[in-house]
């Protein structure tokens, strides 16, 4: 079973890709940047909000797939700057409070649209 995600409560891709794609009983998000659905343009704010909006999307999107953030089992975070690392964990951390994903977070030189973060999810059904 292959079934394509789309949500209007999620920003629209940017590119050839689908928000998610659920796989068998697994949900696989495209990774996600602070851009607010509503508007299509990045947030105003600093990576404390960008984290925030992120989560928020997919959030979005995991819902839209009849799943929640709950369920997540994987995620990996995209940072432009090692600075950026603790205040993306506190947010991170309010976002997945019980038994959290496994993690990945890699840094790297930079990020569509300028933004400072952007994360992926794999998530059950």
């Amino acid at each position: 079973m292959r079934k394509i995600i789309k949500t209007e409560k999620a920003p629209e891709a940017i590119g050839p890709y689908s928000q998610a794609v659920i796989a068998e009983n697994f949900v696989f998000t495209a990774g996600q940047i602070a851009i607010l659905p509503e508007t299509g343009k990045v947030i105003e704010g600093g990576l404390v909000e960008q984290t925030q909006q992120v989560l928020d999307n997919l959030k979005a999107i995991l819902e839209e797939a009849g799943t929640n953030i709950s369920s997540v089992v994987k995620t990996t975070v995209y940072l432009t700057k090692p600075e950026d690392f603790a205040p993306m964990n506190e947010v991170y951390a309010r976002c997945f409070t019980n038994e959290p994903p496994a993690r990945t977070t890699v840094f790297i030189s930079s990020l569509p649209k300028g933004v400072l973060v952007e994360i992926d999810a794999i998530a059950r059904l």
